[in-house]
Parts: C-alpha cells; sequence; structure tokens
C-alpha cells in the first residue's frame, strides 16, 4: 500500500518538474559571485524565495543565496524566474501554485479518486475513504489555485529605476526576488524630526530593523483592483507606502479616523512618532523631491504604482492617473486626502484586522522598548538634535517651561533616557530590546 502511493506521488511530481520551462534546457553558463574570485558553469533551474538552485557540470543540483551573486547575475536570476513563470501561467514567486499546476494537482486528486473507486471496490470502505479523501484534497486544492485573480495586470515595475529612487539615500539598502523589491532602512531619517508637533503623546523616535524577513516589500507586478478601497474607510493600521527614503508612510489618518495634520500630531516634514517610538509619515514627503529629482517618486505605494510630488496634470478620484505609457501613478496634493485617497492596486490584508484597521501585507513590524504614554496636554515640542551617533535630544515646552529628553543606545540593544525638569531635577530611564 505504502509502495503504491509513494509511487503515484513520485510520478505526480516528475510529471510536474518535466512540466517545468527552466533547468534541462536552459543555457549552460558561467556565473559570476560576490566577494570570490570563484565561478561556477551550470544552468539555471529554479529560484524559490532567496535560494537560486543550480545544476554544475557534473549533473549535481547546487543551491546559493541570490545575495551571493554579481548585481548584473541577480538581474540575470530575476528575468529568467520571471519568464519562467510566465511559461507556467504565474508570475508569483511559487510556481507549484501556478494554474498549470492548478491542473496537475486535479488531474491528480481525479487519478487517486479513480484508482480508490477501482482498487478498493471489494476489499471494504476505509481505505476506499482514505484515497478518496486524499484525491478531493487535490481536486478541491486545484480548484481554488485555478480561479482568477481579480485585477488587471499592468506594466512590471524595473528594477533599475527602483534602485535609482531608493538608492539615493545612503542608509537605504534594497534588494529583490522575482515577485517583491525589498527596502531596507533602520527606520530613522537623516533630517530632523518632531520640530513643530503641539498634539504629542510623548513618543519619541528610534532605530527600527526593518531589514531581512522585516524589509518593506514593493510588488513588482502591480495590478489594478477591481474595487479601489477608499483611504478614509480603510488602512488605518500600519503603512500603505514606503518613502525614498525608507520611512514608512500611514494613512493621513490616525487610528482614531482624525487628520493628523490638521489637529497638531505632525511635525514639520509631515511625521512623528507612533507608540513603539516608530518614526513615519502621515503626509507625502514632498521634501525628498529635491532630493531623489523632479522626474522620480518620492515613495512606492505597497499596491506597487510609485508616489510623485505635485503636478498640474488631472488627477482622478484616487489622486492617481495613467501615463502615456499605460502605467499608474500617483501624486501629492496639498490638502486632504494629500496622497492616494483610493488604493488603485491590488493588495493583501493581514486576515487579523478589519476595515477601517485592515493592515496591508507583508508589512514590516515595529518593536518598542518602552511602555507607550498618553498625550501631554499644551505640550510643544521646540527642538531635536542627533548629538552624536545613537544619541538625540529632544526640547519641548509646557505653559513657557522647557523640558528636555537626552536619550541614546547602545550597540547591544540598551537604551537610555533622560528626563531633565525646568528645575534642574533629573529622572533616568533604562530598558532593554531583547
Amino acid at each position: 500500500m505504502k509502495n503504491i502511493v509513494t509511487l503515484l506521488t513520485v510520478l505526480f511530481l516528475s510529471f510536474g518538474v518535466s512540466a517545468h520551462e527552466g533547468g534541462h534546457g536552459s543555457p549552460i553558463k558561467v556565473w559570476h559571485f560576490t566577494n570570490s574570485e570563484m565561478n561556477l558553469k551550470a544552468e539555471f533551474i529554479e529560484k524559490i524565495d532567496e535560494t537560486v538552485y543550480l545544476m554544475n557540470e557534473k549533473h549535481k543540483v547546487v543551491f546559493f543565496n541570490i545575495s551571493n551573486f554579481t548585481s548584473e547575475e541577480q538581474h540575470y536570476i530575476l528575468n529568467k524566474a520571471t519568464w519562467i513563470g510566465d511559461k507556467n501561467g504565474s508570475e508569483t514567486a511559487y510556481p507549484l501554485f501556478s494554474i498549470h499546476y492548478a491542473n496537475l494537482f486535479i488531474c491528480f486528486g481525479v487519478a487517486l479518486l479513480l484508482f480508490s473507486l477501482f482498487r478498493f471496490r471489494q476489499k471494504g470502505s476505509s481505505k476506499i475513504l482514505a484515497f478518496s479523501s486524499i484525491g478531493l484534497a487535490f481536486v478541491i486544492m486545484g480548484c481554488k489555485t485555478n480561479s482568477p485573480s481579480k485585477g488587471i495586470k499592468m506594466a512590471t515595475n524595473n528594477i533599475s529605476f527602483l534602485e535609482s529612487v531608493f538608492g539615493v539615500f545612503d542608509k537605504v539598502t534594497t534588494r529583490f526576488d522575482n515577485k517583491y523589491f525589498y527596502i531596507e532602512s533602520d527606520g530613522l531619517p537623516e533630517h530632523e524630526m518632531m520640530t513643530g508637533i503641539t498634539n504629542w503623546q510623548q513618543q519619541v523616535p528610534i532605530n527600527h530593523d526593518y531589514s531581512g524577513t522585516n524589509a518593506w516589500a514593493v510588488p513588482l507586478y502591480p495590478e489594478l483592483a477591481e474595487n479601489p478601497l477608499s483611504t478614509k474607510d480603510n488602512f488605518m493600521k500600519g503603512a500603505i507606502a514606503i518613502a525614498a527614503n525608507g520611512i514608512p508612510i500611514f494613512n493621513p489618518l490616525n487610528n482614531r479616523g482624525e487628520d493628523a495634520n490638521a489637529i497638531g500630531e505632525l511635525d514639520q516634514w509631515g511625521g512623528h512618532c507612533g507608540r513603539a517610538d516608530d518614526y513615519h509619515y502621515h503626509l507625502p514627503p514632498t521634501h525628498l523631491q529635491s532630493k531623489v529629482g523632479s522626474d522620480k517618486p518620492i515613495a512606492y505605494a505597497l499596491d506597487g504604482f510609485p508616489v510623485y510630488g505635485e503636478t498640474k496634470e488631472a488627477l482622478d478620484e484616487n489622486l492617481g492617473r495613467f501615463t502615456s505609457d499605460s502605467t499608474y501613478q500617483y501624486h501629492a496634493v496639498k490638502e486632504y486626502p494629500y496622497l492616494i485617497a483610493a488604493m488603485k492596486g491590488k493588495v493583501e490584508f493581514n486576515p487579523r484586522t478589519k476595515a477601517p484597521e485592515n493592515e496591508i501585507m507583508p508589512q514590516a513590524k515595529t518593536r518598542g522598548v518602552r511602555p507607550d504614554l498618553r498625550p501631554l496636554r499644551g505640550a510643544k515640542i521646540i527642538g531635536f538634535k542627533n548629538l552624536e551617533p545613537n544619541q538625540y535630544s529632544l526640547t519641548y515646552e509646557v505653559e513657557s517651561s522647557i523640558y528636555t529628553i537626552n536619550y541614546g543606545w547602545d550597540n547591544n540593544g540598551k537604551y537610555n533616557y533622560e528626563f531633565i525638569n525646568p528645575d534642574g531635577t533629573i529622572t533616568n530611564s533604562t530598558y532593554n530590546r531583547e
């Protein structure tokens, strides 16, 4: 019995592999690696997530992380993986779940159902039930996978262009696979922060590890949503876009549905800190335009479409427009809703969230180091300085009295806070980020 099941499974998987465009038939080429003089002659088989599989001249499968290859090789890998995905009817990072493989699931499931019916009809219902259940599961999986996506595919995001936008900022690093372009940063911009806030919840900006599996992700293959969702009634949890300097952009409305700018929560750059002491924007960071250039976007929405600065061109109800090359882009405006009135692109949601706090996925997470505090009535932030690496000083005023918070952290995740009162008394607090 076990041998029969194993044989059927192997035959199914073998059929899937042989049907896959790539591997055998791909050209043998010389591969080049970073930080190494080693070159390898091999043919491309597959890329799954960050792992690239090759077959060397001895017909042995070897694998490497994509970051081990030179930039030119990474571009080749991405293009090859995309081509394979197109041939298999999918543009995702999971080719086994393409429409092509969905048909295989259905065929395999039907075969199991027929096999169980004719093989075990004389030997009892338990074996029929077992094999029928497995077969039915494959059929259901195939039918679900074969369901068409409700979205209209748009032009693929150009990797080189994305790199030219985010690469302007020294603190930002980028990488990509065949599904997403990833943006990594420490969550702290190079410009001053916090000055000008008059509605303050006593947070101060600290670093956050937006890297690795917690990096920001922009889809390489954006699709138009069948029904764009308004940011007035959605996306009040998490970011809706990522700025060119690696800082997330949240909904202009806070999680209470208030215009964060109108009620004094934002600094002179359109940002503030969340409860985890995470700095983010609620307004389009148009001040970045001078850095990225007038012809480049200042951010990318998490649906994959770029966000540009202000324009004299007519905008649609989403605060975007189609360009002459049939791509789509958002633009900033001076009044609410400021940017992305509705999410034109197709996005996936965190299943644990519901509107209006439905969160777009994938979404980088923050991790604070101290308890969140309540608003300090009457406080106005009047100064903020970066004294030295990882050391900051924030000054605020309450009823003409001046208060100062000096704080910083070391390389071991130890955070020190010094609170200086108007009379010169000092209170210290220390926290550890584990």
